[in-house]
């Protein structure tokens, strides 16, 4: 059962946000006052409160946001993309190579990003060697 789950994995988390939105006690599913059942019910709705709450916070690191911090996140990475692209059009051609592009702003549960490697290239032995090696088969 999935309400059993969520009491065992997330007590803490649970036990705050059943207290702060509801009122009501988890202490209660002991006392006989509260069912499992109700438990369900009232876990399904703080599923549906991301940003603000911490038991959702706890089973998945992206509703660390609300939808509206992603949308203006989004926004925001539009905005500098549009800048970008403005300042590379209209600068002269040294400049423009200079710009890089701006990165995203990160979001809750995304890998942190890794830093681009350069690619290595063959010297000319080794192309003589694979080409070699390709006509010797």
């Amino acid at each position: 059962m999935a309400v059993v789950r969520v009491i065992q994995e997330f007590p803490d988390e649970l036990e705050a946000d059943l207290l702060e939105f509801f009122d009501v006690d988890l202490l209660d599913l002991w006392r006989g006052r509260l069912s499992l059942r109700r438990i369900g019910v009232l876990i399904n709705s703080l599923v549906a409160k991301p940003g603000r709450s911490t038991l959702l916070m706890a089973m998945d690191h992206r509703a660390n946001w609300a939808e509206s911090d992603y949308m203006l996140a989004r926004v925001s990475d539009a905005l500098e993309l549009s800048n970008y692209l403005f300042l590379k059009a209209n600068v002269d051609e040294d400049d423009a190579r200079a710009l890089e592009l701006p990165p995203p702003i990160t979001r809750p549960g995304d890998p942190e990003p890794q830093p681009e490697q350069q690619p290595e290239f063959s010297d000319a032995r080794e192309l003589t060697e694979f080409f070699g090696r390709l006509n010797s088969a």
